[in-house]
């Protein structure tokens, strides 16, 4: 099966599509907590396998409570995420630049796709802060090793698109699996209605 490369419908292969930047969109049969209906923003995915965040699992514990400093520039979020079930005692930030802002002489800050980049939590928010319109802080992340994830896509548990900057730090009440299909053309479009609990419908 080949899943669309942007909104426009592009075909590609599934497992040559996959790099920084993609989202993995869960497939419907995918029922484990972790992982169902979850939207995975894709940090790097080479011969060492493949990292990403969890965008859509934002926890109940407020980042006063490890990282306060962080609260604002995370705004309105200002919870810690999960970003996947490995490593839960690290923290990552992803952050979307502001249009226009440059930061190739900017420590701590690495470009991952487009606007969107990885910002080490040991920097201060107060420099960051003016050059992203938000950020995001995971505990934990999403991994493979490598040719596990092909072999899941194989299985369609994972449905390959690319993301938005938008998509990074969407407010927690949006359903992002359900906003990121809703995008794509028909037959991907349709999975959007896909009934959150199965056993009501």
């Amino acid at each position: 099966m080949t899943y669309p490369a942007d909104g426009e419908g592009r075909q590609e292969s599934p497992v040559a599509q996959v790099g920084p930047g993609s989202l993995l969109v869960s497939g419907t049969h995918l029922t484990e907590p972790v992982f169902r209906r979850s939207v995975i923003y894709v940090i790097e995915n080479n011969d060492g396998g493949t990292l990403g965040m969890v965008l859509n699992r934002p926890s109940e514990t407020p980042l006063v409570d490890g990282l306060p400093e962080w609260s604002e520039v995370c705004s309105p979020a200002k919870v810690f995420h999960l970003g996947g079930p490995v490593k839960l005692d690290g923290a990552l930030c992803l952050g979307v630049l502001r249009h226009g802002v440059g930061i190739d002489d900017v420590d701590g800050i690495t470009r991952v796709d487009g606007r969107v980049v990885l910002i080490d939590v040991a920097a201060d928010p107060l420099d960051v802060a003016p050059l992203v319109e938000g950020a995001r802080i995971f505990v934990g992340y999403s991994g493979w090793t490598f040719g596990q994830l092909d072999g899941e896509l194989l299985r369609d548990d994972w449905m390959v698109f690319t993301s938005r900057p938008g998509d990074i730090i969407a407010p927690p009440q949006v359903d992002l699996w359900g906003r990121v299909l809703r995008r794509q053309p028909q037959p991907w479009a349709m999975l959007a209605t896909h009934p959150i609990d199965v056993d009501r419908n």
